[in-house]
């Protein structure tokens, strides 16, 4: 097996705005950046993260385990595309 026939995994990060206090725990550590601050307030008076560069997540779920809040997810691309035929 050669390196280019490795397929880079991709996530997708789901943030729930309501339960974040704004630490940026998940900003702060993201390895790719995939992450910013909002300006915008949550219902609490926080902060948020917003999803920045979506296609730089690489499914290292860190973001996901660092929150203290348990406001972020991420799912990985084959529980993306399940229920989805390959053409």
């Amino acid at each position: 097996m050669f390196f280019n026939d490795l397929k880079q995994t991709r996530g997708k990060v789901y943030i729930s705005n309501d339960w974040c206090k704004g630490c940026a725990f998940c900003v702060q550590f993201c390895p790719t950046k995939v992450l910013e601050m909002s300006d915008d307030y949550n219902a609490k008076g926080y902060h948020p993260p917003y999803v920045k560069n979506p296609d730089a997540c690489n499914d290292c779920k860190f973001c996901q385990l660092i929150c203290p809040e348990f406001s972020i997810y991420v799912t990985g691309e084959e529980e993306n595309n399940i229920g989805e035929t390959k053409k």
